[in-house]
């Protein structure tokens, strides 16, 4: 994607763009593609193919959310920032948490965050149900890219949200996880939950937003290794 489709398709997803933003983007690109080199945190490299892949496939959730309104965010498995430090740069309104498990990838976070001057954002690394003990119930949207199965990343990322939260998940084909929702919306805390096809300009392959509503406030949480236990039971 060629900056100039890029800013018409973020245009056209009716979200503001201007140079400053770009600039943000450019610097984003370049400090990746660094760090690349000698700590592999992503696959993808070409320029192109950067701003097509992660940039502006982050910004799709604005299909689904209107973050303009949206004060309190954690990105679950953030990786490299995405989606989260570039919904940051263009929603400087929300006050985001990164939250990955892998040092090395947090270490970029922290480089890239540093580097782009974004205020009111906390990195941490940790495993998102040990940080969901003391963050129960605690922001207005959680959003997740391409992490874990949809029954296993929705059990863990329901417990981080207000009610009548939303959580967005960003996933590919998922066609054989979708019976476990419907079948287990109340265990799993779930009001109701949409889902938005989309694709990205000049490729084929169908991708998914799950936006989901909670139901109730989080009481209690359940450790890893009893979500594993109980989804393997509602997949038999």
């Amino acid at each position: 994607m060629k900056i100039d489709d890029f800013k018409n398709a973020v245009i056209s997803l009716g979200i503001n763009i201007d140079e400053d933003k770009l600039e943000k983007l450019n610097i984003y690109y370049e400090e990746l593609i660094a760090y690349n080199e000698h700590t592999n945190v992503t696959g993808i490299t070409l320029k192109e193919d950067v701003y097509l892949k992660h940039f502006y496939d982050s910004l799709m959730i604005a299909k689904a959310i209107d973050l303009n309104n949206i004060s309190t965010m954690i990105d679950i498995g953030s990786g490299a920032g995405f989606p989260g430090v570039v919904l940051k740069i263009f929603f400087p309104n929300i006050e985001l948490t990164l939250l990955d498990s892998n040092n090395k990838k947090t270490k970029f976070l922290e480089i890239i965050c540093n580097k782009l001057d974004l205020k009111n954002v906390q990195i941490i690394n940790d495993r998102a149900e040990n940080y969901a003990i003391n963050h129960l119930n605690e922001y207005n949207l959680c959003v997740s890219r391409a992490v874990a199965f949809v029954d296993i990343i929705a059990s863990i990322s329901i417990p981080f949200i207000k009610k009548d939260g939303k959580v967005v998940l960003m996933k590919g084909s998922f066609e054989n996880e979708l019976n476990v929702l419907q079948n287990h919306l109340n265990e799993l805390n779930i009001k109701l939950f949409n889902i938005i096809e989309y694709n990205l300009p000049s490729l084929a392959d169908q991708r998914n937003l799950i936006v989901i509503e909670k139901n109730s406030i989080t009481s209690k949480i359940m450790s890893y290794s009893q979500i594993i236990k109980r989804n393997k039971k509602w997949n038999v």
